[in-house]
């Protein structure tokens, strides 16, 4: 009798061993794996424009032993493959030389070299007041109370797409949807502009939306808790119905997010991560703490929310390496990852241009040797997915 059950239950471990191997394997990888990350930005315009490049790019980046690129597809009001949504509401494409797909080909040269690539929708709901997306649907934006369009960011004077219209919301989960049913992308990531500035949201279609919800107007005062929360849930919602057709696309996709410290995400733009976190709608965050110092950039590795966070799914840190006129010493860089990885925390670098740019003597081959001693050991982030 003991031996029937023994055989049985070596019987039903074999079972799960041969059908479920891959769902086992990949959470203890993803549990175990230092995201080793750099985004590409349209500023890389050697690395994205040009083939050659492009592939010594992904197999110098392998050499280094990272194992994740961010490359840029939506970006200014413009998308960089041949994509057939923003044909048909008037976005401009943006291509490689010779009219080759940018998109197929970081696919193809990263996943030859070992990387995973997770497109970056970087401008989620922002986009240039010149923009075709916003001149050709000005009934798309959204305002303050004054009816006043425009905020100034890092990325010049731009206009906020309302997050809570439904076109808004099928235009972004239709470009997201095409571009992972079209590549064998291993997932897409949004940013910290997958959010709305908190004095935003006073359009016409959000306040009668908010009238029929709540009985009553929308708060005078955009820092009312209640508005606050009602926006930030409404953002919520629309995350959860993007994960949920991105996974009936591809169950093993990487639904990634970058941004902000929790209590500036929530309370400035309205983009209630943690929550996505608890809900099991993001796979992966990285948190931009991008910091002058390194006592303060320390202070927020230590915030409750990132010890929570990352006990549940890859976490990382985002680390400037400098910006185009404005290097971050290697020393400043190193001493950072170094902290990340105290704190249990991968690292994923903005950006790829200004990682190898240095101050005085600071050459190329010196920061790589940095990051070489960094990343002495491989981390692959297996298995490199394929679009079902």
């Amino acid at each position: 009798m003991k031996k029937s059950i023994i055989w049985f239950i070596l019987s039903l471990l074999l079972t799960v061993t041969i059908f479920y191997p891959l769902e086992i394997s990949s959470q203890s990888v993803a549990k175990q794996t230092e995201i080793r990350g750099v985004w590409i930005t349209k500023n890389d315009s050697d690395v994205w424009l040009d083939s050659k490049k492009l592939s010594e790019a992904m197999e110098e980046l392998a050499s280094l032993n990272f194992n994740t690129v961010y490359p840029v597809v939506w970006n200014s009001g413009y998308v960089a493959y041949d994509s057939e949504v923003a044909k048909g509401v008037g976005i401009p494409i943006i291509k490689g030389e010779g009219n080759w797909d940018i998109v197929a080909e970081i696919v193809y040269q990263a996943h030859r070299s070992g990387l995973l690539v997770i497109p970056w929708f970087e401008f989620g709901f922002m986009t240039p007041p010149s923009s075709e997306l916003a001149v050709y649907h000005p009934q798309w934006l959204t305002s303050r109370r004054d009816g006043s369009l425009t905020s100034e960011t890092a990325a010049g004077e731009v206009v906020w797409l309302n997050p809570f219209h439904p076109e808004v919301q099928q235009l972004i989960m239709d470009l997201v949807v095409e571009i992972c049913s079209r590549y064998q992308v291993d997932g897409i990531q949004f940013d910290d502009h997958l959010a709305l500035p908190k004095d935003f949201g006073y359009d016409a279609y959000t306040v009668i939306l908010y009238r029929e919800e709540m009985n009553k107007n929308p708060p005078a005062n955009p820092q009312d808790e209640e508005w606050i929360k009602w926006r930030a849930d409404k953002i919520t919602e629309f995350m959860v119905r993007l994960r949920q057709r991105l996974k009936q696309i591809n169950p093993r996709l990487i639904v990634s997010v970058a941004p902000n410290p929790y209590r500036q995400a929530y309370n400035f733009s309205l983009q209630d991560w943690q929550r996505w976190v608890d809900l099991d709608i993001v796979d992966e965050v990285i948190i931009q703490v991008y910091r002058d110092d390194l006592t303060s950039f320390v202070r927020e590795l230590n915030q409750p929310e990132v010890q929570k966070v990352k006990q549940k799914i890859p976490t990382g840190v985002a680390i400037l390496t400098g910006l185009r006129n404005k290097p971050t010493p290697i020393t400043l860089v190193e001493n950072k990852v170094r902290q990340a990885r105290r704190h249990g925390l991968g690292v994923a670098f903005f950006y790829y241009e200004t990682l190898w740019r240095g101050l005085g003597g600071e050459t190329p081959d010196l920061r790589k040797a940095v990051v070489r001693a960094l990343f002495y050991q491989p981390m692959p982030r297996f298995p490199i997915l394929t679009a079902g």
